[in-house]
């Protein structure tokens, strides 16, 4: 039987996530407080790994309850300041606008968020395994890395269902990739259900260049996409539907909640069950 083990939001979209035990699904169909904030700069463009390593060195605590913001920076983490979101916002802005040398702003979407994928725009899933096989093709990569660098919402684990590349057809997740069950082809959705919350998985994960990062220093290795490409390829399992790589730079699996939502909330522990395959 596969279960949720852990979810995590993103507040500040870019920056560092929070696990918490559950999320509310929203009635557009994102997660509660997921990427519900964006830094953008004066010509529009969004404040995120893709455009500076700057975002790897700063760390952004929200509260929710309090709407409070702390920010410090990774090489100077006994130096934190605070500022309320609302009360203090033009003083927030401008220590944002100071650190990344350009002027920038706080959006907020309460109802829907920012996601990464506007067509697939559910949580993103993988399995523990398959953070934990990844983490074992680089040298010092830990698993906590895996997951701060991949950036998932929901992660999974189970039963053990063998080999990777077995033609096993249990419900398990702990062989590696397991979540790639989630995907058919490019005419068609996967669904499955989270405890009372149903999804339509639609594909594999194309990746940035942020996972080839350090997420703590912002440090580039050179050599990550092709190692990643050449053991993602190598390891890719028979349930995978391979039509769906154009490349092998991909992981976790996006997807979208089915509308209207048969449930609002996801915990940990919930179970985790494939329904069918549908086209689009």
């Amino acid at each position: 039987m596969v279960r949720v083990s852990r979810i995590v939001i993103f507040p500040f979209k870019s920056f560092d996530g929070v696990e918490v035990d559950q999320v509310r699904v929203l009635p557009a169909g994102g997660l509660e407080h997921d990427r519900r904030f964006v830094l953008i700069t004066a010509d529009g463009r969004v404040v995120n790994g893709k455009r500076t390593d700057r975002v790897h060195q700063l760390v952004i605590v929200y509260d929710r309850r309090t709407r409070s913001v702390d920010l410090s920076r990774r090489d100077r983490p006994t130096d934190p300041v605070k500022f309320h979101l609302d009360g203090d916002r033009e003083e927030l802005e401008l220590w944002l606008s100071e650190y990344f040398e350009t002027p920038v702003a706080i959006v907020e979407n309460a109802d829907s968020g920012f996601p990464d994928d506007t067509v697939a725009f559910g949580p993103t899933f993988i399995t523990t395994e398959t953070l934990r096989t990844v983490a074992s093709w680089f040298a010092e990569m830990t698993l906590d890395e895996a997951r701060r660098r991949f950036r998932a919402n929901i992660e999974l684990e189970g039963e053990e269902v063998g080999e990777i590349g077995s033609s096993a057809t249990s419900n398990g997740s702990n062989a590696p990739f397991w979540e790639d069950r989630f995907f058919a082809t490019s005419a068609e959705v996967v669904r499955f259900r989270v405890g009372t919350v149903c999804f339509e998985g639609t594909n594999p994960c194309a990746r940035c260049v942020v996972p080839m990062r350090d997420s703590f220093s912002g440090k580039f290795n050179a050599e990550f996409r092709a190692i990643f490409k050449r053991q993602r390829e190598a390891t890719l399992p028979a349930w995978a539907n391979r039509s769906r790589f154009d490349h092998f730079y991909r992981l976790a699996v996006n997807s979208r909640p089915v509308l209207p939502l048969t449930g609002t909330t996801i915990r940990t522990g919930d179970r985790v069950d494939i329904l069918e395959t549908v086209r689009c």
